[in-house]
C-alpha cells in the first residue's frame, strides 16, 4: 500500500523540542469547546456513530462465516437460510459505511471550528506582539508556519479521535473474538504481529524524521527567499541581480531536493518492511487456521472467518502506521505555530488597566530613557511637554532618536526609564487600544493594504460614509487625483501601495488620519515624499486639521515646522537645543547651521531632495 509523505514544518534549530503530549493536551479543549452546546452535541453524536460503525464492522466477518458454513456440503439445509444471512451481511456493510459517514458529517463543524479558533488565536497573538518581533521576523516563514500548523491541527483533531483509539479498539475486539472462538495462539499471533509492526514503524519513522525536518527547513528557506525577492522586485531590477536571486533560490531548492530524495527512499524502505511484517503475520495465522480445518477442529467457514478478520485487521494496521507518521508530521507542523503562541508578549496591558481619558491631550516625556539593546542606549533622559492644542517639532540627524519617540508614544515598546504621560496618565497604566485610538499618525514610510483607495482611506475609521471619505481625501489634496482615475475610489493600489507614487501614497495616508479625527496628531515626515507645490497645499490642510489638537511633528525639512510652538533639536539621544524657530536662529547654534544649509541647498536648481538630506 503506497502512502504519501507530505512535508512538515521544522521550528528553527535554536528552539528546544516541544513535548508532543503537551501539544495534544493543548488541542483537547478544541474537541470540547466551552459555551458551545451545539458543538458538544455533535461530538457526542460523532462518538456514537463511531461506536456503531466499529461494532457492526466486527460482526460482518461472523455473518460471512455463517453464510459459508450454511453453503458447505454439511451445512446446506435450505436456500432461505444463506439468503437471509447474505442479506444481513450486505446490510451490515452498508450500515457500517453509513455510520462512518454520519460520524464525519457530525464532526465536520467541530473540526472546522477548531481550525478557525486556532488560526484566529495565532493571528491575534501576532498582532499583540511588540514591534521588536515583527522587525526580526521573516514573513514567508511565519506565513508558512501558520498554514502548515492549521492543516496539522485539522489532521490531528480528526485522526486522534476517530482513527487512533478506534483502530486500537477494533484490534482489541478482533483479537478477543479470535481468542473466544478458537484459542490463545490466535490472540498471541495477532498481538505479536501488531507489536512487531508498531515497533518497526516507530523506529524507522523516528530515524526518518531528521530527513523530513531538513526538507521542511530548506522548503521554508526557499519560500522566504522567493517572497523576499518578489517583494523587492524593483530593487532586483535596478541592480540587474536576477541571476543572483535565482542562484540563491536554486541553492535552497537543491538542498530541499537532496533531503526530499532521502525522505522518499526511506519511505519506500518503511513500506517494504511494513508489508513484510503483515505478510508474515498473515501466513502464520492462516497456517494455524488451515491446520485446524485439516484436523476437523475448524470448519471452512472458520478458515474464511480468520482470513476475513486478518484482512480487515491488516487495513487498520497499515493505516495505523500511516496515521502515526502523519501525527508525528502534524505535531512537527504545529511546532512552529505553537511557538508563535509561546512568544512572550513584551508590551502588555496591566491588570485592571483603564481606558485613556483624553481631556486636553497634553503629552509629557519625563526623563525618558530607552535602549533597543542594553549595551546601546538610544534616548538619554528626554524631557519635554506638548501643551494641549499646541505643536512641538522634533528635528535632528538620523540616529538621534526622533522616530523612537513616536514608537514609545504609541507604546510599541515600553520605556526603560522615566515615563510618558497623556493628560497626567502614564501610558503604561492605560489600555493600548484606547491609547492608540487617541493618536493619529502619518508615518514617513507609508504602507498601504493591497485593496482599493476607498478601503485604505476608510481604514482610519471603518464604516465611514463615502461623503466622509471624500471629504478627508479633499483635505489631503488627493480627491482630485482619485476622481480622475478610471475606477475612482475603487482603484486597487497594489501590494504595499506600489501602484501609487510616493506622494500619492502619502496623501492617502494623510486622508486616512484625517478621517480618524484623533485628539493627538503625530506627523513623522508627513510631507517628505511630496513636491514643493503639493507640500504647500497639504501644509495648509494639516494646519487646519491640527488646529486645537495636540501635535507632535518629526521633521527633516525645517521649512515645514517654522510655525511650531517649540522646536527640539535631538542629537545622540539628548535635547541639544530647544526654542521657537526665531529664537533658535538668533542663538546661532546647530539649528541655525542646519537651516542655513537647507536654504542654500533649496536655492540651487534640482536640489529639492538635498534640502531633505541636509537635516541628516
Amino acid at each position: 500500500m503506497r502512502r504519501r509523505d507530505p512535508s512538515s514544518y521544522e521550528r528553527p534549530p535554536h528552539l528546544g523540542p516541544r513535548n508532543d503530549w503537551r501539544t495534544i493536551r493543548a488541542l483537547l479543549p478544541y474537541l470540547w469547546p466551552r459555551n458551545r452546546l451545539g458543538l458538544r452535541v455533535r461530538v457526542v453524536l460523532a462518538l456514537a456513530f463511531l461506536a456503531a460503525a466499529k461494532g457492526i464492522s466486527v460482526l460482518v466477518p461472523l455473518l460471512y462465516k455463517q453464510a459459508v458454513d450454511a453453503l458447505s456440503p454439511k451445512g446446506a439445509v435450505a436456500a432461505a437460510l444463506p439468503l437471509s444471512i447474505l442479506l444481513a451481511y450486505g446490510s451490515a456493510r452498508v450500515l457500517a459505511s453509513t455510520f462512518t459517514e454520519l460520524r464525519d458529517i457530525a464532526f465536520a463543524r467541530v473540526g472546522q471550528h477548531a481550525i478557525r479558533t486556532v488560526g484566529l488565536a495565532v493571528f491575534q497573538h501576532l498582532h499583540a506582539l511588540a514591534l521588536r518581533f515583527h522587525l526580526d521576523r521573516q514573513t514567508g516563514g511565519v506565513s508558512r508556519a501558520i498554514e502548515r500548523g492549521t492543516k496539522g491541527t485539522e489532521f490531528l483533531l480528526n485522526f486522534m479521535l476517530f482513527n487512533i483509539l478506534p483502530t486500537l479498539a477494533e484490534i482489541g475486539l478482533v483479537t478477543a473474538v479470535l481468542w473466544r472462538l478458537y484459542d490463545v495462539r490466535f490472540a498471541v499471533a495477532t498481538f505479536g504481529t501488531i507489536a512487531v509492526y508498531i515497533v518497526f514503524t516507530l523506529a524507522v519513522t523516528e530515524w526518518r524524521t531528521k530527513f523530513r525536518r531538513t526538507m521542511n527547513q530548506t522548503d521554508t528557506e526557499a519560500s522566504t527567499k522567493a517572497i523576499d525577492s518578489l517583494l523587492n522586485y524593483e530593487t532586483v531590477k535596478y541592480f540587474g541581480n536576477e541571476g543572483h536571486e535565482s542562484a540563491r533560490y536554486d541553492h535552497a531548492l537543491a538542498r530541499y531536493e537532496q533531503a526530499a530524495v532521502k525522505s522518499k527512499v526511506t519511505l519506500s524502505l518503511l513500506n517494504i518492511g511494513q508489508g513484510a511484517v503483515i505478510a508474515i503475520g498473515l501466513v502464520i495465522l492462516m497456517g494455524m487456521a488451515a491446520d485446524g480445518v485439516v484436523r476437523g477442529r475448524m470448519t471452512v467457514g472458520d478458515f474464511v472467518l480468520v482470513n476475513s478478520y486478518l484482512v480487515q485487521l491488516s487495513m487498520p494496521l497499515n493505516f495505523l502506521g500511516f496515521v502515526y507518521r502523519e501525527i508525528k508530521q502534524s505535531l512537527t507542523d504545529m511546532e512552529a505555530m505553537f511557538h508563535l503562541l509561546d512568544v512572550n508578549v513584551e508590551v502588555k496591558d496591566r491588570p485592571g488597566a483603564l481606558a485613556l481619558a483624553v481631556t486636553g491631550g497634553e503629552i509629557r516625556f519625563d526623563d525618558v530613557h530607552f535602549a533597543y539593546e542594553p549595551a546601546r542606549e538610544i534616548l538619554k533622559g528626554i524631557s519635554f511637554a506638548v501643551p494641549p492644542g499646541r505643536m512641538v517639532a522634533i528635528v535632528g540627524p538620523s540616529g538621534s532618536g526622533k522616530s523612537t519617540l513616536s514608537r514609545l508614544l504609541f507604546r510599541f515598546y515600553d520605556v526603560t526609564g522615566g515615563a510618558i504621560s497623556i493628560d497626567g496618565q502614564d501610558i503604561r497604566d492605560v489600555t493600548q487600544k484606547s491609547l492608540r485610538a487617541a493618536i493619529g499618525i502619518v508615518p514617513q514610510d507609508t504602507v498601504l493594504f493591497n485593496d482599493t483607495i476607498r478601503y485604505n482611506i476608510a481604514y482610519g475609521r471603518p464604516g465611514a460614509s463615502q461623503y466622509e471619505i471624500e471629504r478627508a481625501a479633499a483635505l489631503a489634496s488627493v480627491h482630485g487625483f482619485v476622481s480622475g482615475l478610471p475606477e475612482g475610489y475603487d482603484t486597487r493600489v497594489g501590494e504595499r501601495g506600489l501602484k501609487l507614487s510616493g506622494g500619492e501614497k502619502q496623501r492617502v495616508a494623510i486622508a486616512r488620519t484625517i478621517l480618524k479625527a484623533p485628539r493627538i496628531l503625530l506627523f513623522d515626515e508627513a510631507t517628505s515624499a511630496l513636491d514643493t507645490h503639493t507640500e504647500k497645499e497639504i501644509q495648509g490642510s494639516l494646519r487646519e486639521v491640527s488646529r486645537d489638537r495636540t501635535t507632535l511633528v518629526i521633521a527633516h525639512r525645517l521649512s515645514t515646522i517654522v510655525d511650531a510652538d517649540e522646536i527640539l533639536l535631538l542629537d545622540h539621544g539628548r535635547i541639544l537645543e530647544r526654542g521657537t524657530h526665531a529664537s533658535l536662529l538668533v542663538a546661532g547654534g546647530r539649528y541655525a547651521e542646519m537651516w542655513a544649509k537647507q536654504q542654500e541647498a533649496a536655492s540651487l536648481p534640482g536640489t529639492l531632495a538635498g534640502a531633505g538630506q541636509a537635516a541628516e
